[in-house]
């Protein structure tokens, strides 16, 4: 069940801050941050003082949390769907944020001459690579990798200089699935 990221949702809807939701329900800010990340368990009592300060149904909530989409598909035939912006590249996500604690993942579309830099706010962070179609080159501050269909790379993340750039003259798409 991820209670937690209901949680987390529900707490920044409401546009409250940890701090603000543990001085309400008298738990630590380090403890309902565990809650949020599916890394404790609150008790009953815990979690009904928890909705009390969040304005939220524990049962609604705990619904939602059971109930959530454990399957995400994404078929070949989507990829032509995509309506590439001004950018020149497009990601189409297999699940919600809500959905994303511990990876993230995304079927990338770039077009030829275009690049993706590398995600914000990450700090170590691992990252898979596969290419579906066409090719790319992942740019890492000292080294350039050249990746064709079926190639895959799994790396480190580089905040400062990554970036995977379609040096083709077809559209790549890519499997890239990361670390949170």
């Amino acid at each position: 069940m991820n209670l937690g990221n209901q949680l987390r949702r529900h707490r920044k809807e409401q546009g409250l801050t940890l701090k603000s939701v543990a001085e309400k329900t008298g738990v630590s800010e380090g403890f309902l941050s565990q809650v949020e990340n599916n890394v404790k368990s609150p008790s009953v009592e815990t979690l009904v003082n928890i909705c009390a300060a969040l304005g939220a149904n524990v049962g609604d909530l705990i619904n939602r949390a059971s109930n959530h989409k454990r399957l995400y598909v994404v078929r070949e035939e989507e990829w032509n769907e995509v309506d590439l912006p001004h950018t020149g590249f497009a990601t189409i996500r297999f699940a919600p944020p809500s959905e994303r604690a511990v990876i993230d993942s995304a079927v990338l579309l770039l077009e030829p001459g275009r690049e993706i830099p590398v995600r914000k706010n990450i700090k170590n962070g691992q990252e898979l690579l596969c290419v579906l179609k066409g090719g790319v080159e992942l740019i890492q501050p000292q080294e350039r990798v050249a990746l064709q269909k079926g190639d895959t790379v799994h790396f480190w993340s580089q905040p400062k200089g990554q970036k995977i750039v379609n040096q083709g003259p077809e559209l790549a798409v890519v499997l890239w699935v990361g670390t949170i």
